[in-house]
């Protein structure tokens, strides 16, 4: 069974105009990764290697919050970068899988 426990939303960021992306943009970008960080809704964030890009794993209570988290973060603001949302629901043994692990 998934609980709202089980439930993150992922945000994945793709590079739309990479010209845009100087050092204030990716220091503002930081800054509120870091304020989504100290108010515990942020998981995990990072960039992809090959530079296309990033991800966010959100903690919050619906899309409609994740949605609105990810328009305010400045790369998506300004353009440099689009994203989109998914429904990630969590498979471990507190869960039992889903629900479909061993009886």
């Amino acid at each position: 069974m998934i609980g709202d426990a089980d439930i993150r939303y992922v945000v994945l960021l793709t590079h739309t105009q990479p010209a845009r992306i100087d050092e204030e943009l990716v220091r503002s970008h930081v800054a509120y990764l870091q304020q989504l960080e100290e108010k515990g809704l942020l998981e995990l964030c990072g960039p992809f290697p090959e530079n296309a890009g990033g991800m966010l794993v959100l903690r919050v209570a619906n899309a409609e919050e994740a949605h609105s988290i990810a328009q305010a973060d400045p790369f998506i603001s300004s353009g440099a970068q689009s994203y989109m949302l998914r429904r990630w629901e969590l498979s471990h043994q507190g869960n039992n899988h889903m629900g479909m692990g061993r009886k």
